[in-house]
């Protein structure tokens, strides 16, 4: 299963110490760059920082080339990157916690 992940998720099971789980249900996890660079971001928690500096073997990193869309634009720019990725790598499933990213097209 391609799974394809925004920060939030992310963030928030690593700071949990849950992101064990991630792997114990999907073999792997794609994230685009922007998405890592958030994660990285100075006001990140220094946690998620240094896990996202030393990323585990199921978790992969894409950069993104598909053309934004305009229903996409009033999404922040990790959110429009994960659902780009999503599209492009055609993924079974998109991790996302926004309201209006999950929204139905």
């Amino acid at each position: 299963m391609l799974v394809v992940s925004n920060n939030s998720p992310l963030r928030y099971l690593v700071l949990l110490d849950c992101v064990h789980l991630l792997p114990a249900l999907f073999a792997r996890v794609t994230l685009p760059m922007e998405v890592q660079a958030e994660l990285q971001h100075y006001r990140t928690p220094a946690v998620v920082r240094t896990w996202i500096a030393h990323p585990p073997v199921w978790l992969d990193r894409r950069q993104v080339s598909g053309i934004l869309e305009a229903d996409l634009l009033p999404l922040d720019s990790g959110e429009q990157e994960a659902i780009l990725l999503a599209q492009e790598l055609q993924a079974h499933l998109v991790l996302l916690d926004d309201r209006e990213a999950r929204k139905d097209g």
